[in-house]
């Protein structure tokens, strides 16, 4: 007889290779034939609703892998949710506006030799720009394996969305928050408009540190010495700024003497080379309060002002150049002394002349027109200020400086600092900045340092300049009197929302001033008739923190059940980048609680940068400009390694710290995912006999053996619930990965191959372990199915008995399982003795005294205290250590264990390889032994 035949040998078509690349997309095309998503929602349509609100990607560019980060980050939060019976929808969103398309469209429309400025011209072409990279977007994050409404997105380009925009922006214009003014913001010069604060990043720059004397009036020869790192600033300067806490000198070097804060005094002495300086006397606030000086270059005077908050000792000279138009402490200083607001730059950058100060004051014509943007590393305003400075003898020093200093996102050049008018909110408006405080206070912040660094954001942020001075963006509906003079009105905001619900953005460029007021002038209105309307647009960040009004208040599937009432929107949870503290957290958090009155979010989880090996962060800018020595997008890991080790990968990554993303990592991780599919692989192929309904035990009629690994396992989900429920999916990886690793693949499946194969197909033994399996893989599936979404929708299809035919349909629910505390120390007892007993197998293996385990016969010599368990549990402990043979001996109380290895007595058993003394004794089976004869008779 062919002994093997009669073996219960494994049987699955559940594959040992994953081939992920290849399998990972029919699957993909499964759900979707099937309307998974839909049949998700609908089979969970009377629970509780769980709303994680996405926040938008921009539309361009190919998802890099920091944005499958955000994305599977997202999907691990959604699917468990669900996994725990919730409802969760996920209606994803994209950001549609702003300058980076406009940015591109307008290079390739040049490229093209379109010189268009037509503003619907350009707005066509940015939509269709948009939309072609929605689609593609769409696409690669449906390969994630992330499920939602994809055919029913939320853009901030749908005439709806810019509609409730609208309406939640007339909100805000009615209590009083927007005013229009002129003060410094930053300015993008290529890009010809201002930024926001989330639209700036800061870089190291050289720039030039120069040291310029400011002649005191009335003193010849005695001089103010002045500090700056921007020249081109010195035509805008009005006024000087000293600190009242600071002593300062006078100090004479050869025949002139300069005024300079005494502890800077060394190190200035130092750098302009002053050797035998004498200071003549000291000077103080009183003395400075009353000086006046002739500016340097310019045919005009400038008076000093205490500036304390601002002017530091740690550089410079103590005094601190002020131009109101080019800086926010200077403009706030030169506020409260009523200087004008004066900022001698145009739209392109280069030095101008305005109607703020007579012309015979300002700037000499031989600097008008000069470009301000760095060329080669120099800049035309700085090289004209520098070369009048020079012919004035008024430069005492010049040196670079380098320093950080904020650069435009998009163009990556240095920004200024532009006083200019422009629509603004008014963040202290009515106490409304301790009002976002405390909301901050209301919020649960995960990690809770991103708590301090929203804090810090909204402490420090000045007025919200929220208009740009481009094309592709939802319009302020703003106009002007003949005199220039601004309307906006709540009313005249809301019909323009209710004529762009209709009819679309476009139509207030494609329309006339004349035409747009005849629509949109409110019945009553009783002030000045419109001239001319605004050209400007809403900053991006009023597009995306408005979709709490726009996405969270439309959608009636986002909204709470039970819970009606103005918080009925709230989400749960926003879940972005730590960059996000300065944008779409904090714009969503002020325009949500300035118009709706309250957070748009119960907690907010952030995730560090998914950063390369030079730990910069991986963006798409550098991607677009192959700044990447192998590509950083999502689609080239996934070609690579398919989609579920990605996810694993992600999983295992601590996301509340910066991400190192690498091939070896990633590969490290492929490895923990082969020791997971084959552990699922065991079980299902040895649960091809298995029928649940009529092969399941209950659990007193469990082994020992399968009890225990029970309890490990209801132990693992009670972990692993809690950690998904902290959203710590890196503990999840750990404890799942360790399970599989260790206590299945080391111990578990190891030691159970024995009875599987061997027994009699129909055993109770066998049937216990089988059942055991059967509630492990089943749970398995489930709660690796957030994570390894494709895996475990694969071996699902495999499991006997399944209720749903998806394992994304079904419901988890972790159980205890009930060990006594006996029953819990007798196994813990035969662990330690197995590793023991293993300790010595080992030496017995290197010494040739055995080959494989089964050849040894052990005696173990235990404790007085231990032998009554031993004696009791001896077939449990012959399993564990896999030994053939078993022999306890009784040694005195407290003894230590000793175990004895020695060849097994008997033959080998050609069916079960067993050493037994009872080889060969039973007729008909000359080479097995008596178990195994049995179980060959039982199968009859």
């Amino acid at each position: 007889m062919d002994y093997k035949n009669t073996l219960n040998l494994p049987q699955t078509d559940f594959p040992m290779k994953a081939d992920l690349v290849a399998r990972e997309p029919q699957r993909l095309e499964q759900w979707y034939a099937k309307k998974l998503y839909q049949r998700i929602q609908e089979s969970r349509a009377d629970a509780e609703r769980f709303i994680l609100h996405d926040g938008p990607p921009f539309a361009n560019g190919d998802v890099h892998i920091g944005n499958a980060l955000n994305k599977i980050l997202k999907d691990f939060v959604i699917r468990y949710q669900t996994l725990r019976g919730k409802n969760a929808p996920y209606v994803p969103g994209w950001d549609c506006h702003g300058l980076p398309i406009e940015f591109k469209v307008s290079q390739e429309m040049r490229k093209h030799g379109d010189t268009s400025v037509d503003a619907s011209t350009i707005r066509r072409a940015c939509d269709a720009y948009a939309r072609k990279y929605i689609d593609l977007q769409r696409a690669q994050f449906k390969r994630l394996g992330i499920l939602g409404d994809w055919d029913n997105p939320y853009l901030t380009l749908n005439k709806e969305y810019e509609a409730d925009e609208l309406r939640l922006f007339a909100d805000i214009v009615e209590k009083g928050f927007v005013y229009r003014g002129k003060k410094p913001v930053y300015w993008s010069i290529p890009c010809r408009t201002a930024l926001a604060e989330a639209e700036v990043e800061y870089k190291d720059h050289i720039s030039q540190s120069i040291y310029v004397k400011f002649p005191v009036i009335g003193h010849p020869n005695t001089f103010i010495l002045i500090w700056t790192t921007t020249p081109w600033t010195l035509p805008a300067n009005l006024a000087v700024a000293y600190n009242r806490t600071f002593s300062y000198s006078q100090v004479r070097v050869g025949g002139e003497t300069y005024i300079l804060s005494t502890m800077l005094l060394s190190k200035v002495a130092e750098k302009c080379g002053w050797e035998g300086y004498e200071i003549i006397r000291s000077l103080d606030k009183d003395h400075l309060s009353s000086a006046g000086y002739q500016h340097p270059f310019c045919n005009r005077t400038g008076k000093l002002y205490a500036g304390d908050a601002f002017v530091e000792s740690t550089t410079g000279t103590g005094f601190v150049h002020i131009a109101p138009g080019h800086g926010l402490d200077d403009y706030n200083l030169g506020r409260e002394h009523g200087l004008p607001i004066y900022s001698p730059v145009d739209d392109d950058g280069a030095l101008a002349y305005t109607n703020d100060l007579p012309r015979e004051q300002q700037m000499p014509e031989s600097m008008v027109g000069k470009h301000i943007l760095e060329k080669h590393g120099k800049s035309e305003a700085n090289e004209a200020v520098l070369a009048e400075l020079r012919t004035r003898n008024a430069l005492l020093h010049q040196e670079d400086y380098s320093h950080s200093y904020p650069h435009c996102w998009r163009s990556k050049t240095p920004i200024i600092f532009r006083a200019m008018d422009q629509w603004f909110i008014e963040i202290d408006h009515a106490g409304f900045r301790d009002q976002a405080l405390a909301a901050i206070n209301r919020v649960n912040w995960v990690p809770d340092w991103g708590k301090a660094r929203i804090e810090g954001a909204v402490k420090s942020r000045p007025d919200w300049c929220i208009s740009r001075q481009r094309t592709w963006g939802v319009p302020i509906p703003a106009f002007y009197d003949k005199d220039g003079q601004a309307l906006l009105d709540a009313r005249i905001v809301r019909r323009a929302a209710d004529l762009i619900e209709q009819h679309g953005s476009n139509i207030w460029f494609e329309k006339s001033a004349e035409e747009l007021w005849g629509a949109l002038r409110p019945p009553d209105w009783k002030g000045a008739e419109a001239a001319s309307k605004s050209a400007d647009t809403l900053d991006v960040w009023i597009d995306s923190g408005s979709s709490s009004r726009s996405v969270l208040m439309r959608h009636s599937e986002l909204k709470h059940k039970g819970n009606a009432g103005k918080l009925d929107w709230q989400a749960d949870i926003y879940l972005e980048g730590s960059d996000q503290h300065r944008g779409w957290f904090q714009s969503s958090l002020l325009l949500s609680l300035a118009g709706n009155g309250a957070p748009p979010y119960k907690s907010v989880l952030t995730h560090g940068f998914m950063v390369d090996a030079d730990r910069e962060k991986i963006s798409k800018s550098k991607q677009a400009q192959s700044g990447y020595e192998k590509p950083q997008t999502s689609e080239a890991y996934i070609k690579k390694y398919g989609v579920d080790v990605v996810r694993l990968w992600v999983a295992s990554q601590d996301f509340r710290n910066d991400i190192v993303v690498s091939d070896e990592r990633i590969n490290k991780v492929g490895e923990t995912y082969r020791v997971i599919r084959n552990a699922l692989r065991y079980q299902l192929s040895n649960l091809y006999d298995f029928d649940l309904g009529k092969d399941a035990l209950a659990d007193e009629k469990l082994t020992g053996l399968d009890r225990w690994i029970l309890g490990v396992f209801a132990q693992l989900e009670l972990d692993v619930a809690a950690a998904f429920d902290a959203h710590e999916f890196h503990v999840v990886y750990q404890k799942i990965s360790q399970f599989a690793a260790v206590e299945l693949s080391a111990i578990y499946h190891d030691v159970v191959k024995d009875r599987l194969y061997t027994d009699a197909a129909r055993s109770t033994r066998r049937r216990s372990t089988q059942t055991a399996l059967y509630r492990m893989v089943t749970r398995l599936c489930q709660m690796l199915s957030p994570v390894l979404t494709f895996t475990a929708d694969e071996a699902w299809e495999f499991v006997p008995g399944k209720a749903v035919d998806s394992v994304h349909l079904g419901q988890w629910k972790p159980a205890p399982f009930q060990r006594g505390k006996e029953e819990q120390e007798t196994w813990a007892t035969l662990f330690k003795l197995r590793e023991v007993a293993l300790a010595e197998l080992e030496k017995a293996r290197q010494s040739k005294l055995i080959g494989k385990a089964l050849e040894a016969k052990l005696l173990l010599t235990v404790p007085r205290d231990q032998a009554e368990v031993c004696q009791r549990q001896r077939e449990a402990l012959r399993e564990l250590c896999n030994v053939s043979q078993l022999e306890l001996a009784t040694a005195a109380p407290g003894a230590p264990v000793s175990v004895s290895v020695s060849k097994a007595d008997g033959q080998k058993c050609e069916r079960c390889w067993h050493w037994e003394t009872d080889v060969g004794k039973h007729a008909g089976h000359a080479t097995i032994c008596g178990r195994c004869v049995e179980a060959i008779n039982a199968a009859r």
